[in-house]
């Protein structure tokens, strides 16, 4: 079973995720930032990935802390998960329109995390969330899950279909990653026959 549960509490949040990597895309998320919560449903849904978020932190300063330590705790969970990589297909890629609004996103699953951020987002703010926090969430997804993540918006104009299609871009090139090629018959797919933290 692929399934991870991470806690991590801090001065400045407390965070509680529990994950099934081959779900049903079933989620129940709770992090005290409406917009946060609607990315996250998003990801869980179209990744098939049934995710349960729990996270208390100190909104009334602003919500930095809440949202990248939210990040940590579900990419050290898909890193749980998944365990030493045997078997998966590995990379995965997503190409997602919404609308005017068209992202590519391109990954790695291998222990050797990076994020390369090719976004802008025209609005400050979507609901009460400051946009600047949308690439701190994504690096502290791909530095946790161990992933090398290519993040890139072609073009758009509306800020949340920016930021809707880097989610769901996500969310797709991690199911492909993810998923079992079972030409592979449970070895890795990498020539040094390893993947993780030393390849």
């Amino acid at each position: 079973m692929r399934t991870a549960t991470v806690e991590r509490k801090t001065r400045e949040t407390e965070i509680a995720v529990s994950l099934d990597l081959d779900g049903a895309g079933e989620c129940d998320i709770d992090t005290g930032i409406g917009f946060l919560d609607h990315m996250l449903e998003s990801f869980g849904r179209h990744a098939m990935i049934d995710l349960k978020v729990r996270a208390q932190g100190d909104l009334h300063v602003d919500f930095h802390h809440t949202s990248e330590d939210t990040a940590i705790v579900i990419g050290q969970a898909v890193k749980k998960a998944l365990g030493d990589y045997s078997g998966i297909t590995r990379f995965g890629s997503a190409g997602i329109p919404m609308d005017e609004a068209f992202t590519r996103v391109a990954l790695d699953v291998a222990g050797r995390p990076y994020l390369v951020w090719r976004v802008a987002i025209p609005a400050p703010k979507l609901g009460e969330m400051d946009t600047e926090l949308f690439k701190e969430w994504f690096q502290a997804f791909a530095m946790n899950s161990g992933i090398c993540l290519h993040v890139e918006n072609v073009y758009g104009s509306n800020s949340h279909h920016i930021v809707e299609t880097c989610f769901k871009g996500l969310a797709r090139a991690l199911r492909q990653a993810i998923t079992p090629d079972e030409r592979l018959e449970g070895e890795f797919a990498s020539t040094k026959g390893v993947l993780g933290e030393k390849t």
